[in-house]
């Protein structure tokens, strides 16, 4: 199992949209520049966010995007869900029914499900809880803890010169 880089580039974006002051919003160019990556390629990725109502765009001279949400409603599981889809990383294919050892496929039904199946959509789960547990503001107020003074300006002055 691996996320795509997309899911990288928007926790990392989204990061950043955390503090910006209210009516200001973030263009797709300085997102992509802050972090060495192509307009189209985060274009593609926050037409995703914005579909799943994590961002919004905002039109015009001074337009880009903006959180939909607070930061805190918005959890990891729900950012790599809008980029990576809603499946579930195993996806049975019954192959138990082909069986050569199985004379009745039929006794195969919903109360006899495929215990591999279970097995790992539990462990799913609890990894997509875990995800659920930890929000933007959750990763902001950790991350902030190990920012140097130069960093936090830094942050302050990228975000006020949007």
């Amino acid at each position: 199992m691996q996320f795509s880089v997309g899911v990288e580039y928007a926790l990392h974006s989204l990061f950043y949209l955390v503090n910006v002051p209210e009516g200001k919003t973030v263009g797709i160019r300085h997102l992509a520049e802050l972090h060495g990556s192509t307009d189209s390629y985060l274009s593609k990725i926050f037409a995703k966010l914005r579909k799943t109502g994590i961002v919004r765009s905002v039109s015009g001279v001074k337009g880009g995007y903006e959180l939909a949400r607070l930061p805190e409603a918005i959890s990891f599981w729900d950012i790599i869900e809008a980029v990576e889809g809603p499946s579930y990383f195993f996806q049975c294919n019954e192959m138990r029914k082909k069986n050569i050892f199985v004379s009745d496929p039929s006794i195969f039904t919903d109360r006899c499900p495929c215990l591999i199946k279970v097995v790992i959509q539990d462990a799913e789960n609890v990894f997509r809880n875990e995800l659920r547990n930890k929000s933007l503001r959750w990763l902001w107020d950790q991350a902030q803890k190990d920012f140097s003074e130069e960093r936090k300006l830094a942050i302050r002055t990228w975000t006020a010169n949007l």
